[in-house]
């Protein structure tokens, strides 16, 4: 039985906030034995390996940064960490006094390393992400998401954490966890989910029957009405995403296969354990052409003995942490939207490019990005800023991710890769006008246009940003330029300026994204209005494009029962996407609920579709 200090601590630690000074936070302590002597930074630096051109920093290294596992950048680019000293720990431990905190971290005089360093709150517990926005700072810090006032932006909490969503994880999940937390360009909140334990999640003090339960997933949650949904099902635990330059999410995973594209209402193959929904008879796997170890011969689990040369010659091992899709502009082009993750035992960053395969996507296997010697390298989060400069969160570790041998509490570095000369901007997002932000969108720093667009959408809350910004926006929708268009459409969707009959009328456009993007954003709120749903079946009925019919099957689960009907029977004659990998499953998984209502129906439907999933699994779903 859990003792009634535990109890205090877990329970109350998260919400009490201020109740604690910076000068009693506990002294971090190593419980991890091992003989292998931390290098220093300036060692570790020696020993990566990077392609030419580049050049590595150490932004921040102990004491000043320990125990570093999210990270994420301000509207004046300083650099936020959640330093989670909490984890790995069973729930009997905690006992133990840990906190974790948030701080900010920044360089003052432009020498490439932190020289301030400010703690913004430091009475968390089971911190693993974190973001800013809306008046506050948002983190995952279980069972509980959190919602930590700063309005006036003086780096102090205005209040206690606002505990928005409760119930995620069973305490005793000692490292796969809910975490990450970044802002889609559709406004929301996304985060990420483990596979672990089942998490009933929702507002609190809502009854069980009213909460979303998950395990495996990507979710997320809109910051103004606080809705709630699960995006994605499947993996193992997915700890790093993020978009394309169109919008389109991926995330990375470990254990099994990396990586993923998280189209809404997908079920994914997972480790172990089944889907809460049955009747899905298959899953889809990743969308990756290759693994990045040598199934099998992986590695040896003592980090002295490394692993085998097959494996290293794949990418180094199983377990990815942190992902980015470059875009910020300081970098070659030719790294300009390829994925870069940390591979957690490999001491590396793997580097993936994303290219088009039948109705989706597929990631093709590039060179390793960096490779480094140091034995304590444990790479865990990795994101560019307002300037270009990635930066890299090193856990510095010589045990694995499970810390089974014990916890090394006191190392941790970040490190700032650049390339060529580089000098860096001072930014204040928050000083400029309206009108300067929405020039910012088509800005070639994608973090820039996300940050300006999140702040668009932070000052229409409730009130109007302008005619001459409206028309900006709406030049910006108007133009020629893919990703111009797009922006200018998330930015009017987010700002409540965007209505039904615009996205109508943009489910004809001639470019497949905005197509795509018409038919999210119609369904964003849940269920679409009759004369949306008529179109958007109108138009699937002459669509070519196999992404485009992709989100139209994704979109199947908003639409009525009658809709869905007519929507399968579109869908299903796609006898070109028949073989597809992920196609057909979506398809099934838009329909397969309907057709124990209507049997008559779905065999009919099943007699005349093209997609062997249809014409099989609908006689199977009858039958039983």
């Amino acid at each position: 039985m859990m003792n009634p200090k535990a109890i205090l601590l877990v329970l109350g630690s998260s919400i009490l906030g201020q109740a604690s000074t910076h000068a009693d936070f506990p002294k971090p302590t190593n419980t991890q034995k091992t003989d292998l002597t931390l290098p220093t930074p300036e060692e570790a630096i020696k020993g990566m390996r990077l392609p030419g051109g580049f050049r590595v920093e150490c932004f921040a290294s102990e004491p000043m940064i320990r125990q570093p596992i999210a990270m994420a950048f301000d509207d004046r680019n300083r650099l936020w960490v959640a330093e989670c000293y909490t984890y790995a720990e069973a729930r009997t431990n905690f006992d133990l006094g840990l906190r974790d905190r948030i701080v900010i971290l920044e360089d003052s005089n432009g020498d490439g390393r932190a020289d301030k360093k400010t703690i913004f709150h430091d009475d968390l517990q089971r911190l693993t992400g974190l973001t800013v926005g809306f008046g506050g700072v948002w983190a995952t810090c279980a069972p509980n998401l959190l919602f930590i006032p700063d309005a006036d932006r003086d780096d102090k909490p205005d209040g206690k954490p606002e505990i928005v969503l409760d119930g995620w994880n069973d305490n005793s999940v000692r490292h796969n966890m809910v975490n990450g937390l970044k802002w889609g360009p559709d406004g929301w909140l996304y985060g990420r989910h483990g596979i672990q334990a089942l998490s009933i999640v929702g507002p609190p003090g809502s009854p069980k029957e009213d909460r979303t339960q998950l395990k495996c997933s990507i979710w997320r949650l809109h910051p103004r009405s606080r809705k709630f949904e699960v995006v994605c099902e499947g993996t193992t635990n997915p700890w790093g995403h993020d978009w394309d330059k169109h919008g389109q999410l991926f995330f990375i995973n470990t254990v099994i296969g990396h990586f993923w594209h998280g189209l809404p209402g997908a079920y994914f193959k997972r480790m172990y354990g089944q889907h809460f929904r049955r009747g899905l008879y298959g899953l889809i796997d990743q969308q990756a052409d290759h693994f990045h170890w040598d199934v099998g011969k992986e590695q040896a689990k003592d980090v002295k003995k490394g692993m085998s040369l097959s494996t290293d010659e794949a990418g180094g091992g199983h377990a990815h942490c942190g992902m980015m899709i470059y875009q910020g502009g300081q970098w070659p082009e030719r790294y300009e939207g390829k994925v870069f993750t940390a591979n957690f035992h490999g001491r590396r960053i793997n580097c993936d490019r994303i290219e088009r395969k039948g109705s989706g996507y597929v990631a093709r296997h590039e060179p390793d990005f960096l490779k480094v010697k140091d034995l304590w390298f444990r790479g865990v989060e990795i994101d560019y800023d307002m300037n270009g400069a990635v930066f890299l969160l090193d856990w510095s570790d010589v045990g694995e991710c499970h810390e089974n041998d014990g916890i090394h509490r006191t190392s941790g570095r970040i490190y700032r890769i650049t390339h060529g000369p580089f000098k860096p901007g001072k930014h204040d997002l928050k000083q400029k006008s309206s009108r300067e932000l929405a020039g910012l969108l088509i800005h070639a720093n994608a973090k820039l246009a996300r940050h300006a667009a999140r702040l668009l959408q932070e000052r229409a809350d409730g009130q109007e940003i302008g005619k001459e910004v409206l028309s900006s926006l709406s030049a910006h929708l108007e133009a020629e330029d893919t990703g111009r268009r797009l922006q200018g459409l998330w930015a009017l969707h987010r700002s409540q300026n965007l209505n039904e009959d615009k996205l109508i009328s943009l489910l004809g456009d001639k470019d497949e994204h905005l197509r795509i993007w018409a038919l999210k954003l119609l369904v964003d709120e849940g269920k679409t209005s009759r004369q949306a749903a008529r179109k958007i079946l109108d138009v699937a009925a002459k669509e070519n494009s196999p992404l485009v019919r992709l989100h139209l099957a994704s979109i199947m689960r908003n639409l009525s029962a009658s809709e869905r009907w007519k929507m399968a029977e579109i869908l299903s004659r796609s006898s070109d996407l028949a073989k597809d990998p992920v196609y057909p499953l979506m398809v099934w998984y838009g329909i397969e609920q309907q057709v124990r209502n209507e049997p008559a129906r779905a065999l009919q439907l099943a007699k005349n579709s093209k997609l062997e999933t249809i014409r099989e699994w609908i006689p199977r779903r009858l039958a039983e």
